[in-house]
């Protein structure tokens, strides 16, 4: 079942298997712009049915990561072009997954210098990498955000939209759209961090207003068929708090994405236990609820870890994150049940970088 193909009626996917998004950090943070390793490195993973980019910032405020490429204007959109016409030219698929930060960030990384936003003022306690006095990384504690206005979080619905539209130019085959993990938009749906008493604060429909603002926006410039949107269910990355009722919260946003006819929903499991639990019962939940593919991620490492899930039908696709870093056949191996390189999660950044490492192939 794995290795079988799935469609939709926009897409045909050579096999169940999804690249996960993770931040790569590889572009020159003075203009984002992707360069040809980010093309190298796609197009060498290809063999995925499926590939998601790392998150791709919506606009420099949206940034919260030193070096990550972006998508908010033409010349970005133009550097993604070789990227995805490198994993198409292999036979693969390719979504940007299109990301605000909120306050995971710091000033420091914006042209403007201006303070991280969020749906309020309370700041994340983790922290991101700015320049150093030599320009290389430096990790530091996120700024003390600044709560959106009611016209600031509509300008961001546009940048969102803006982004969706330059990923089509640019050649992408649809879009995610990061609600996950602690960023902006899974900010706004926490009500521990969200203590507004606005339209966008205070019920769970308030909470999602925005996610799904932008869902719609999104979807007036790609078909909602090539739209997926991610959600960590449970999860507590970056400063975040537990949703109080998780058995309510993500079904809720599974029936209205639903409602939509949006194509994919990304379950991430942060904690890498529940989601490989027949018995736990939040992806048959949100199966119940959302009959476009789920797709589920979180600690996946073996071609019998991802069977299991799929046969019990909680999901549709499986996401693999961190082995397919330092194993770009990883299709492959997982086919022939071969060993997999070990991953080194600090490969962020360019050859003769912190972190940096090159590893063999089948």
């Amino acid at each position: 079942m794995l290795f079988d193909s799935y469609a939709n009626s926009a897409l045909q996917l050579a096999n169940r298997i999804v690249m996960a998004p993770m931040t790569r950090c590889r572009a020159d943070h003075r203009d984002a712009v992707p360069n040809a390793m980010i093309a190298e490195y796609y197009r060498q993973r290809a063999s995925a049915g499926l590939i998601v980019s790392e998150g791709v910032p919506v606009s420099d405020r949206a940034r919260g990561y030193l070096n990550t490429p972006a998508l908010w204007n033409e010349a970005q959109a133009a550097g993604w072009k070789p990227v995805t016409d490198a994993v198409h030219a292999v036979g693969g698929k390719m979504f940007a997954q299109i990301w605000h930060c909120g306050r995971v960030a710091h000033a420091a990384l914006h042209a403007d210098g201006s303070a991280p936003a969020g749906p309020s003022s309370k700041p994340a306690a983790t922290q991101t990498m700015v320049p150093g006095p030599d320009g290389r990384p430096v990790p530091t504690d996120c700024g003390q955000p600044q709560a959106l206005s009611i016209q600031e979080i509509r300008g961001v619905v546009g940048e969102f939209a803006r982004a969706a539209k330059l990923a089509m130019q640019a050649g992408f085959d649809g879009v995610e759209i990061h609600g996950a993990n602690g960023y902006l938009l899974d900010q706004f749906r926490c009500p521990a961090v969200n203590d507004r008493t606005d339209a966008y604060g205070g019920s769970l429909a308030n909470r999602y207003r925005l996610l799904l603002e932008v869902v719609d926006a999104v979807a007036a410039e790609v078909a909602p068929e090539r739209i997926a949107v991610r959600q960590s269910p449970y999860g507590v990355g970056n400063g975040m708090v537990p949703d109080p009722e998780p058995l309510v919260t993500y079904p809720w946003l599974a029936r209205e994405l639903d409602r939509r006819g949006i194509g994919f929903l990304h379950i991430y499991c942060q904690t890498v236990d529940w989601i490989h639990d027949a018995a736990h019962p939040m992806m048959p939940a949100l199966r119940g609820a959302f009959h476009g593919a789920l797709i589920a991620c979180g600690g996946f490492k073996t071609a019998a870890a991802c069977e299991a899930v799929l046969a019990h039908g909680h999901a549709d696709l499986i996401a693999i994150g961190k082995p397919f870093i330092s194993n770009p056949d990883l299709v492959e191996r997982l086919r022939r049940d071969a060993p997999l390189n070990k991953w080194d999660t600090g490969s962020f950044y360019a050859p003769g970088e912190r972190g940096y490492t090159d590893y063999p192939t089948l």
